[in-house]
């Protein structure tokens, strides 16, 4: 896929397309450490009839890692997208986003409503719902940001691959854990920091009282071993009136990762 640059709103930000005239189109956004090239393997298995296009998030990929933490906040890069968007002419098209990127798609879909036709949110969640809770996240996300500013990217890369989230994805291949990797090496240590301490899930703003607001279609995908984003879809899917939860099964975080072939089916079965 030939990776693109636009500028907006001040920042370069990177993104591709795919199968550009073609009529149905979905927006894929990636989660924290990842870029553009985590949906390779999933754009690799859909049909030609869909024009995919994959965003770099601020502080990720090709696009811009700005000094100010401000930037980074859910205003911000929902306006970045909805600027991006609009100049794309992409006005009525299937968002799809995993983790991080399904909070911002989640977002976007609450923000512009008439832009999004379907959402796909994998293992995401629509922030949290106590301030207590908001707070305590803050600390956390303030101290790994801090990780990467003392320590390096490489020792904190090393460090993430490892916790229990990522736990099942040492099943993957040598090949496939060194891919993802080699992609999380690629990232801005100031972006994933700035990224942490302006948009991690404490940050953000809560979601959970206008998820009735959605009416457009909605598939929560989460993995059989991932305990915590299942529940938490299966919340989501009792404040959303037009949705769907749909558990794959041997796979934990990142299903698209751990196995895109039955991913890209699922997504696909929401544009037939």
């Amino acid at each position: 896929m030939e990776q693109l640059i636009k500028s907006v709103r001040g920042v370069k930000i990177g993104y591709s397309i795919m199968n550009k005239e073609a009529s149905e189109t979905m927006v894929f956004l990636h989660g924290f450490t990842g870029s553009t090239k985590t949906w390779e393997p999933i754009i690799e298995c859909l049909p030609p009839k869909v024009r995919c296009i994959t965003v770099d998030l601020l502080g990720h990929g090709k696009t811009d890692a700005p000094q100010e933490t401000r930037r980074y906040e859910m205003k911000e890069q929902l306006l970045d997208l909805q600027t991006l968007f609009v100049s794309l002419q992409v006005t009525d098209f299937t968002l799809v986003g995993y983790s991080m990127g399904g909070r911002i798609a989640l977002a976007y879909a609450i923000t512009y409503p008439k832009f999004v036709r379907r959402l796909v949110l994998e293992s995401a969640s629509p922030g949290l719902q106590l301030v207590t809770e908001q707070q305590a996240r803050i600390k956390a996300d303030e101290s790994l940001a801090k990780k990467i500013e003392v320590e390096g990217l490489p020792a904190f890369i090393d460090f993430w691959q490892d916790i229990p989230l990522f736990q099942s994805q040492k099943k993957l291949s040598d090949l496939e854990r060194q891919a993802i990797r080699q992609e999380r090496l690629q990232q801005s240590s100031l972006g994933l920091a700035s990224s942490l301490k302006g948009m991690g899930t404490g940050s953000q703003p809560s979601y959970w009282s206008q998820l009735n607001e959605l009416k457009i279609p909605v598939t929560l995908i989460t993995g059989e071993l991932d305990e915590k984003f299942k529940l938490i879809a299966q919340q989501m899917k009792n404040r959303i009136e037009n949705s769907q939860h749909l558990e794959v099964l041997a796979v934990g975080h990142a299903i698209h990762v751990e196995n895109p072939v039955q991913f890209a089916t699922i997504i696909m079965e929401q544009v037939k």
